[in-house]
């Protein structure tokens, strides 16, 4: 049994994107704005929940943050260090750790984008704190920010998620949950946006609607899709958001309104994840503190006792969405990260503490090695053998530069590569020996976040293009996950939740202009305007998008 619904403005997913699409459509008085998501009620949120709620933002400096955020008070204020982040910043660590292959079109949108809709987004009452526990750290009694994030939502994902219900609910935007779209219907004259079907527990749902946006997120939860696009053992890896997120949007709009796949679907992004964790989805209590990302301030190693990449290659930002997949591929895709008690006092103690993770404890590296023998770890002797080649290295590099200071909160050069001795596998910076108890090692694999590969959106409006015509589908627009190109192998820290914003913006203002000049191309097709009711449907007018 099927039942009409009617809207002007229709949302497919309720994270971050999808709720600021429907923000910025009730804003611009699009008139009724739905919003539907395949999860029930109690998962609302999708990926955004597990977030640590960090916007990587173009700033210019604490004075331009701190109107945004409610932690700090004056005697804080003068303990922080906060450079301003540019444009060029953000476009060449996009770039750098893309090795250039985004889109540019879309990234130069995101990163001129991103100051005005972290304002956007605080107007309409979400609440920015400073990250001092995630983006900085305490060197010298100064706050110090790395990586170029320096601003979260308070309560960091939950925190996000809750706010933009109630914005939605301040703004009389209908949330449906248990709806799954499936089907899009377009006007097979016009070729614009007639219809989209959707399924409910108990029935089926013909949602009549003059725009939608698709913002439902990637196939990060999909083990086969994973299989086919990421490769093999991809299936094996630990989902660490919302298990509703597995791809049939994406196939809905490939199928229905030929969309165009764009980016790179065999790249995702994937983090030290918690080996105990469970499986198929993150757990909403415990969320990102099954993150495990203080793996630059020591060492990793896998089951065979080897280190497998350059911990210190970069700050924490530019490097944690790429390890997970390095450590899938490590065998039986687990490792152990390890510290001495130098390491142990820099780690964050919600992804680190006793409540959230087991951690493997010993007075000697013999007696850790042993304790990770009991968890998975193969050879033992290689375990210790590797720890004593790392110290000497380390140790010959302090011999030949003992000026050097160790700072986590920049790339401090303290290495393991000297003139007269170095490691096949370098640490670039953050070199601490381990070699003071007590030691602490923690069981880690991989944690899927969200995949690269999505739709080819035009940067401006966020329409969607049809590999049929090479143009806009008309009255279909997309955000968030969906949206493809913008990642390529890795990402800056940060930019998820933002181009979440700003193409959700994007696309919220320009659904509502598409909905809002309905009635002017039917009123031209009444008078027999065809040519031009068809030139409005291939060229109807965006609204400029300020942020």
């Amino acid at each position: 049994m099927s039942t009409d619904i009617f809207c002007d403005v229709l949302v497919v997913g309720g994270g971050n994107a999808g709720f600021c699409a429907a923000l910025a459509a009730a804003q611009a008085k699009a008139g009724k704005v739905l919003l539907i998501d395949k999860c029930p009620k109690e998962w609302g949120g999708g990926n955004s929940y597990f977030t640590a709620g960090a916007f990587r933002t173009v700033h210019g400096g604490l004075e331009d943050v701190l109107p945004l955020v409610n932690n700090v008070n004056s005697t804080t204020i003068e303990a922080v260090d906060l450079d301003p982040y540019t444009r060029d910043d953000f476009l060449g660590d996009l770039d750098r750790v893309t090795h250039g292959q985004y889109d540019h079109g879309l990234g130069r949108e995101l990163v001129d984008g991103s100051n005005g809709a972290v304002k956007w987004l605080a107007k309409t009452g979400i609440a920015f704190q400073l990250s001092f526990n995630r983006q900085a750290y305490k060197v010298h009694d100064r706050y110090k920010f790395f990586g170029g994030i320096c601003l979260k939502t308070q309560d960091g994902g939950e925190g996000l998620v809750k706010s933009l219900q109630k914005a939605a609910d301040d703004h009389d935007i209908e949330v449906m949950y248990s709806t799954s779209a499936t089907k899009i219907n377009l006007n097979l004259k016009t070729g614009e946006l007639d219809s989209v079907l959707a399924d409910q527990v108990d029935k089926s749902v013909l949602i009549q609607t003059k725009a939608v946006v698709l913002a439902a997120g990637g196939f990060e939860a999909n083990p086969q899709m994973r299989s086919k696009h990421l490769g093999p053992g991809w299936e094996n890896a630990h989902v660490r958001g919302t298990p509703y997120n597995t791809g049939g949007c994406l196939e809905m709009a490939i199928r229905d309104i030929s969309a165009r796949r764009k980016g790179h679907w065999a790249g995702c992004h994937a983090v030290a994840w918690d080996a105990n964790a469970p499986q198929e989805s993150g757990d909403r209590k415990v969320s990102n503190e099954f993150t495990k990302s203080g793996y630059p301030i020591g060492i990793t190693i896998n089951v065979e006792g080897k280190r497998f990449f350059d911990e210190g290659s970069d700050l924490r930002n530019y490097t944690y969405a790429k390890f997970g997949r390095a450590i899938l591929a490590q065998p039986n895709s687990i490792a152990f990260q390890v510290w001495d008690s130098k390491g142990i006092p820099w780690l964050r103690e919600e992804e680190y503490r006793p409540e959230v993770v087991e951690r493997i404890e010993a007075d000697s590296i013999e007696e850790l090695a042993q304790k990770c023998a009991e968890q998975g770890l193969a050879d033992p002797d290689m375990f210790i053998d590797t720890i004593r080649e790392y110290n000497a290295a380390v140790s010959q590099h302090r011999k030949d530069k003992p000026d050097t200071e160790w700072d986590p909160a920049i790339l401090d050069g303290l290495s393991t590569q000297s003139a007269t001795y170095q490691l096949s596998i370098p640490k670039s910076n953050w070199a601490l020996s381990i070699d003071e108890g007590p030691f602490l090692a923690v069981k880690v694999g991989c944690g899927v976040t969200f995949t690269f590969g999505g739709l080819e959106v035009d940067p401006k409006t966020a329409g969607i293009i049809s590999d049929a015509t090479g143009k806009s589908v008309p009255g279909v627009f997309c955000a968030g996950e969906m949206v493809g190109g913008l990642f390529y192998e890795n990402y800056p820290g940060g930019s998820g939740l933002t181009s979440g914003a700003v193409f959700g913006l994007k696309a919220g203002k320009n659904a509502a202009q598409f909905a809002l000049q309905y009635q002017r191309r039917r009123h031209a097709k009444s008078v027999g305007h065809l040519g031009i009711a068809l030139g409005i449907v291939t060229e109807y007018s965006f609204v400029e998008v300020e942020l």
